[in-house]
């Protein structure tokens, strides 16, 4: 095991020790049925945002697909590499999930390079930028905004982004007749990782507000 990361192996023996242990059976179970998740969450890939802690959710409740600021791109059945509608065509014909939410978190990263018309991209493939670039009519928008803070346009894109994808998620034929059809539910939720508050997208309006428990 040279030079694999110890913090890793310390955390695994913690986790045989503690919620393997004590979700062993229902390991076995998941091992030997498959799983069966009714929701589907596409959220980002930022270390501070996983969905399964901030839900608080066991083995095979979730299935979790993470990207760079949880973006959903539109339907685009060519040949090209698409993971995040890959693993949503498996969530929703294979698993057939009942929900799927759109979770994005304050201080996204990558929404701050989709704000930032002078960001140099991290390679050559500037791979972040191309992606990112799916928010661009939007972004531009909210750049030009003399009204808004810098905060206020970081906040204003993150949520933005939400209802973009969400309007992308339609576009995939599955999708668009399954939620006509009553049998998916598409959802939207804003993570603020400072506070640990979860807003939730009102369906209807598409604000967000703080649900009550």
């Amino acid at each position: 095991m040279k030079n694999f990361p110890d913090r890793l192996l310390s955390g695994y023996d913690r986790f045989m020790n503690g919620d393997y242990g004590e979700e062993r059976d229902r390991y076995r179970e998941l091992a030997d049925r498959g799983q069966k998740p009714q929701t589907l969450i596409i959220a980002c890939c930022d270390s501070r945002a996983a969905p399964e802690t901030i839900f608080n959710s066991g083995p095979g409740e979730l299935f979790v697909v993470r990207n760079v600021a949880n973006l959903v791109p539109p339907y685009a059945p060519d040949g090209d590499f698409h993971s995040t509608s890959a693993a949503l065509e498996f969530g929703v014909q294979s698993l057939r999930v009942k929900d799927i939410v759109v979770m994005g978190h304050g201080r996204c990263g990558g929404i701050s390079a989709a704000l930032d018309p002078n960001a140099e991209p991290h390679s050559p493939g500037d791979f972040i930028g191309q992606w990112m670039s799916l928010l661009a009519p939007v972004s531009s928008q909210i750049q030009q905004s003399t009204i808004l803070t810098a905060s206020e346009r970081q906040t204003a894109l993150e949520r933005i982004s939400i209802r973009n994808s969400i309007v992308n998620l339609r576009t995939f034929p599955c999708v668009k007749i399954l939620e006509e059809k009553g049998k998916l539910n598409l959802h939207g939720a804003w993570f603020d990782i400072s506070t640990g508050e979860l807003w939730v997208m009102d369906q209807e309006t598409g604000d967000f507000i703080r649900p009550e428990r």
